[in-house]
């Protein structure tokens, strides 16, 4: 009965796969389909359009299984598969991939957002649902919130800039791999911070 409460483990692996292979399998096919337009019930639409119609169901099949294997998802994770649900319905129903495309903006907006206000309240939000994954000292959780707001921030501006500015191509590139690559170096960028400040277990008797 124990082990009904507690998180399953899944394999890094596996973990990898479920979060970044919807998004590797939307890059690989729209760049199969890209060029083509397909006829469905007398409506044409382009490639991209019909690589979103994919990517949906495939996205909502590796979140639900994820949820299975770990009994648990995170925020972002769910607030991702409403947001891609709701704005990539819109971009297919509407026949107008500029709903798909906003979808970063207002998911880093949103974010920031929620962030930015526990930092007005003297909180870290982050901490309520990192903290066991990444335990820091109080000034740390708070020095990291505020960066990661203003980070979330940057790269709304970012998305907004690239889709309003540039082709298809460029913004499913950046999408795919330019988004990604810049939240690796963010983190990157904070482990100083995160061993400066890091809660380190002590013995019981230690002072």
């Amino acid at each position: 009965m124990s082990d009904m409460s507690e998180p399953k483990k899944i394999g890094t692996g596996l973990k990898l796969a479920l979060e970044l292979g919807p998004v590797v399998l939307f890059f690989v096919g729209y760049s199969r389909i890209k060029d083509m337009t397909f006829e469905v019930f007398g409506t044409s639409y382009q490639g991209f359009i019909v690589a979103t119609a994919v990517f949906i169901p495939v996205l909502l099949l590796a979140t639900g299984f994820l949820w299975w294997k770990t009994g648990k998802l995170s925020r972002m994770q769910l607030m991702t598969a409403v947001l891609v649900v709701v704005f990539g319905g819109l971009g297919i129903w509407f026949n107008d991939d500029s709903f798909f495309k906003m979808k970063p903006t207002i998911l880093y907006v949103m974010f920031a957002g929620v962030l930015g206000f526990g930092l007005l309240r003297g909180e870290s939000y982050l901490q309520y649902v990192m903290d066991e994954a990444m335990p820091l000292k109080r000034e740390g959780w708070m020095i990291f919130t505020r960066r990661m707001t203003l980070f979330l921030a940057a790269l709304a501006v970012a998305n907004e800039f690239v889709w309003r500015t540039m082709s298809t191509d460029a913004w499913v590139n950046f999408k795919t791999f330019g988004l990604t690559i810049a939240m690796f170096l963010f983190f990157m960028t904070q482990m100083k911070l995160f061993t400066k400040y890091s809660v380190e277990d002590k013995p019981d008797n230690e002072v």
